[in-house]
């Protein structure tokens, strides 16, 4: 079943790794659309799955001289998608100008794949930390989670939890009072006041202290935080982005920037941000209803919940669909 909703199918969503990307063509589903991913000298692209002959998946051929190849009767797709090699059709024969495959416009950036359904190549996403010298970046996910988006990322701008949820990581239950913040908009950009969140070990030397969050929306999918080390400024900046993949099922993807030496190699940072991930997700996959309300009156909210609240209401004012009531 194709996810309708035209302000999503208008923006940028994220298809894959682009390590994940070689040599064979790759088959995503993307808001239960199959997309077929490959490679060639010009870069990657993307086409809708299927070969406008008989409908095979075009992600079970092969990449041929730069041209996508259909596994069923070897048509051949050039990076525009404009079918180059009919091999059924006599010599001299031109090709029929409808012998095209469709095309979705396709971004390489931070380390991932993505997607534009729309072509209409809307402003991207920005994440200044990954071309920024001075920071560490390392790639998360995929993590796939039986919930529609929103939920997600409603569950990452929520800074109420962390003391119960993730107790003895991000916060403890003996302090799980959050301060009033304002939550605050400057252009397109949507964005909370530092909150002061009390951490058992924030910085590794053992000693709790108050470190400060700082949320911020920058797309219906994609959100990140900053969290600051207020005696030495060093700061950790989480981008999440959410893959749509079908109606109760999405895939989380991420980037953690660092501007200081952690002390620990990617892959335990991976680890833990996949330990922390799982302690969300039973949480997340069983709210209810499954849809995010965007009625403020359907849900009990406090003033902590202030982001969760501009979320919603980003939501709605966008007109956003898929996931949302």
């Amino acid at each position: 079943m194709i996810l309708e909703d035209n302000v999503l199918r208008s923006d940028w969503i994220v298809a894959c790794k682009s390590a994940d990307i070689k040599e064979e063509p790759v088959q995503v589903i993307v808001m239960g659309e199959r997309i077929v991913l490959f490679r060639n000298k010009e870069g990657i692209h993307i086409f809708k799955d299927l070969c406008i002959h008989r409908g095979a998946a075009l992600s079970l051929g092969c990449v041929k001289d730069g041209n996508l190849v259909c596994p069923y009767h070897g048509w051949e797709y050039n990076s525009e998608g404009t079918c180059t090699k009919i091999p059924q059709l006599p010599e001299g024969r031109s090709i029929p100008l409808k012998a095209k495959a469709i095309k979705y416009a396709c971004k390489e950036a931070y380390g991932f794949v993505w997607i534009n359904f729309n072509n209409n190549n809307p402003k991207f996403i920005s994440y200044p930390e990954f071309a920024d010298d001075s920071y560490r970046n390392v790639l998360w996910g995929p993590q796939e989670v039986h919930a529609n988006p929103p939920r997600i990322v409603e569950n990452f701008l929520d800074v109420g939890h962390l003391s119960f949820i993730h107790e003895g990581f991000l916060g403890v239950q003996e302090h799980p009072v959050i301060g009033d913040y304002n939550v605050n908009t400057e252009e397109d950009r949507i964005f909370s006041d530092e909150i002061a969140v009390f951490q058992p070990d924030p910085d590794g030397t053992g000693q709790s202290k108050d470190v400060y969050y700082t949320y911020e929306i920058v797309r219906p999918l994609t959100v990140r935080f900053t969290k600051r080390d207020p005696d030495t400024d060093n700061r950790m900046t989480i981008l999440l982005t959410i893959l749509p993949v079908a109606e109760g099922k999405s895939i989380a993807y991420g980037i953690m920037s660092f501007n200081y030496e952690t002390g620990t190699t990617d892959q335990e940072i991976i680890d833990f941000q996949d330990m922390i991930f799982a302690q969300d997700k039973p949480i997340v996959e069983n709210q209810k209803p499954e849809d995010l309300p965007l009625d403020l009156q359907v849900e009990l909210s406090l003033k902590c919940d202030r982001m969760s609240i501009a979320y919603r209401q980003y939501l709605k004012k966008l007109g956003v669909s898929l996931g949302t009531e």
